[in-house]
């Protein structure tokens, strides 16, 4: 339970963190030129790609444990 209120608060934090960044008015060097949609495409990749190892990793770990550590 206290991983679930954990996870709540850090989604909270995020979201009213995003509410008063979003309140700036001035328009910054990346979002002017629209580069910001590059930065994101790659950190979106980046994202990606690490959950897509954690979940491949995940399978092979549960493979070893399936079949008892036989060498």
């Amino acid at each position: 339970m206290t991983k679930l209120k954990f996870c709540l608060l850090l989604l909270t934090s995020f979201l009213l963190s995003s509410q008063l960044m979003a309140q700036d008015t001035d328009q910054g060097l990346m979002r002017s030129n629209g580069k910001i949609f590059v930065v994101m495409a790659v950190v979106l990749t980046i994202l990606a790609g690490l959950f897509a190892y954690l979940i491949s990793l995940d399978k092979k770990i549960a493979r070893l444990e399936k079949e008892g550590f036989k060498k």
